[in-house]
């Protein structure tokens, strides 16, 4: 059988997320929306907490790669922050486990190193992937063994605040994949268009995510509804 990561080789990761208080927080229709994604062509789902990953499971057979969105008071790290999100995403059956893997401190006060360690040395099977904001943090989250990264906090972070990876023609992107010498570089963060995600595959991106353009109808909606207004 084909290594899981391998399956993802050039392909669409569909994120398919709805937080607490959004119109489509739901686990079964993210189940259904996942099952949408594979009937458009996604290779691969990337999905938020336990209950929908698990109800996805039930609906594709296509690799996910899991997070858990846990905040912890007003600390800026959320995604699988802690050891505890590891341990509940473990029952699910991801595939993947992703992380924030940028420079702050976690929630329990570790490092990024100590959390990673901490990881390998009570599941050293596991594929993880790490979400970072700049170069620098991907190449580092390469050096401690993880087996990808990807820009996923390139925007979202204090230092990166409103960028976006299609600025200075994927300049970001560009560097991530020509340092980063052992972890796959999967493309993600405001892939907004087909156009977006097909200029970065170009760039020899291992796959590319898209969630909030394809499976947000809000926010699809707020487009239309805000060029119609212009």
């Amino acid at each position: 059988m084909q290594p899981v990561v391998d399956q993802l080789y050039k392909g669409l990761i569909v994120s398919c997320q709805a937080l607490e208080g959004e119109p489509l927080h739901s686990s079964y229709i993210m189940g259904r929306m996942a099952l949408a994604a594979k009937e458009g062509g996604a290779i691969g789902i990337r999905a938020n907490s336990v209950s929908d990953i698990v109800e996805i499971k039930k609906q594709v057979d296509l690799p996910v790669i899991g997070i858990f969105k846990q905040v912890y008071g007003d600390h800026p790290v959320f995604i699988t922050p802690t050891i505890k999100e590891i341990d509940a995403l473990m029952t699910t059956g991801a595939e993947i486990i992703a992380t924030d893997a940028t420079e702050r401190i976690r929630p329990d006060g570790s490092t990024l190193e100590s959390f990673y360690k901490e990881i390998k040395s009570k599941y050293p099977h596991v594929i993880l992937m790490a979400d970072v904001s700049s170069v620098e943090e991907a190449i580092y989250a390469d050096n401690l063994g993880f087996d990808i990264v990807a820009p996923t906090l390139y925007g979202y972070t204090e230092e990166t605040s409103g960028l976006k990876i299609d600025d200075n023609d994927y300049a970001v992107i560009k560097q991530i994949v020509h340092e980063v010498k052992k972890a796959k570089v999967i493309a993600e963060g405001n892939v907004s268009t087909p156009e977006i995600a097909r200029s970065v595959l170009n760039i020899n991106v291992h796959a590319v995510v898209v969630g909030g353009a394809i499976t947000r109808p809000q926010i699809i909606t707020k487009r239309f509804a805000d060029a119609l207004q212009k």
